[in-house]
């Protein structure tokens, strides 16, 4: 089977916080840590329903806070997870791993002895939510973390577990470009593997999206965000780090390989509350809801509300706007094989505006993004999307 059509990679939610985010638009539970056993039965039984173990090369839990969880809860959901989706080794070994089991955690719910219990299950990378060191950006993005708690979870996770990754997010309101150098050479200074770097977006409906709709907070101009982001690509390049997606750097042989296949629009399996798949080309949508997901998982009911099947040029549009994120960009003989369509085909018209625009470049083999192309990635999209 094609990587498109059948799974490599799998995805695992876990919903639970200590506190739900303002900014954050996932399927968060918080405040209710009593479900936490059930939900762990309830994605147990969702598991089982591949009836047979699905070997991946990658693992990822995301959340919420997986490690929210205590190291019991942890172990139990680990053993549930390995045992239907175990790991095999992948022909494309990163320095230090042969496969790649990533977890998403706070800095101040990670302890030396959780670290232990994921190391034990072949977790080998942990993504770190640090967000910012500045104390006034936390409180704005409504962290409940402090920039100490910081230093105290990356020695944890290195006492068991070689790779680590932060999350930084730039253009929160009342930030400045001299926070942000500063963040940057904070994180830099720790030396993660990998840094993804997002600007702060204001989703419809969540608390911070509330107070900029009635003027409580202002958000930064366009301009000091591109700032920003400019920054970013040029300090993390000095650092060592490849720019090798929108918002994603990492040292030579440390992508992430799972979100690789997101952008690449390959296959992948999703399990949990609020979890996407994409099997065979058809993709399907688990409930938001904690409560109801638990009943109809334990109840041996369906957890997927919405499916759907793309049609082949819908999905190699799709297709194109994914991979047009990465520095590899859009291979047009891998493209032509993964979707039937030759790329050029498609959006005759957009590519040669983008291109004359010096938007994207073209090697004739490759299409790619050029810096300029990054700083304006959502609108080079769109413009692709206009034939589709």
């Amino acid at each position: 089977m094609s990587p498109w059509l059948e799974p490599r990679t799998a995805y695992v939610h876990v919903p639970f916080c200590a506190h739900h985010c303002g900014y954050c638009d996932f399927a968060v539970t918080a405040g209710q840590d009593h479900l936490i056993e059930l939900y762990v039965e309830a994605l147990t039984a969702e598991l089982a329903t591949l009836g047979t173990p699905r070997p991946v090369e990658s693992l990822f839990i995301g959340g919420g806070t997986p490690t929210h969880l205590s190291a019991n809860h942890l172990e139990r959901l680990l053993g549930a997870i390995t045992r239907w989706l175990p790991l095999e080794n992948t022909k494309h070994q990163t320095p230090n791993t042969k496969h790649e089991f990533s977890i998403e955690a706070n800095p101040d719910s990670l302890t030396e002895e959780k670290t232990a219990v994921l190391a034990a299950f072949g977790v080998n990378r942990v993504s770190v939510g640090v967000q910012s060191f500045q104390p006034d950006s936390l409180a704005v993005l409504d962290r409940r973390h402090a920039p100490d708690h910081i230093p105290r979870a990356v020695e944890a996770v290195r006492k068991h577990i070689p790779t680590i990754s932060f999350d930084l997010i730039f253009g929160a309101p009342g930030s400045t470009l001299a926070g942000w150098v500063a963040d940057l050479d904070a994180a830099i200074a720790f030396a993660p593997q990998h840094i993804s770097t997002y600007g702060l977006t204001y989703e419809k409906g969540t608390p911070l999206w509330k107070r900029q709709t009635r003027g409580a907070i202002v958000p930064l101009r366009e301009d000091d965000e591109l700032a920003m982001y400019e920054h970013a690509m040029d300090r993390l390049a000095l650092a060592g780090f490849e720019h090798y997606e929108i918002s994603n750097f990492a040292q030579p042989g440390f992508r992430c390989r799972h979100n690789e296949r997101y952008w690449a629009n390959e296959a992948y399996y999703g399990f949990g509350v609020g979890a996407a798949r994409y099997v065979n080309g058809e993709r399907e949508l688990n409930v938001r809801d904690t409560k109801l997901y638990i009943r109809k998982a334990i109840g041996g009911e369906p957890v997927t509300f919405q499916r759907e099947e793309l049609l082949p040029r819908p999905r190699a549009f799709e297709t194109m706007a994914t991979q047009l994120r990465r520095s590899d960009g859009i291979d047009r003989e891998r493209f032509h094989l993964q979707t039937g369509f030759e790329l050029d085909e498609l959006s005759p018209a957009a590519l040669a505006l983008l291109r004359d625009n010096a938007i994207v470049s073209d090697t004739g083999r490759s299409v790619r993004l050029t810096r300029r192309g990054k700083c304006v990635a959502d609108a080079a999209v769109a413009e692709l999307l206009k034939e589709s």
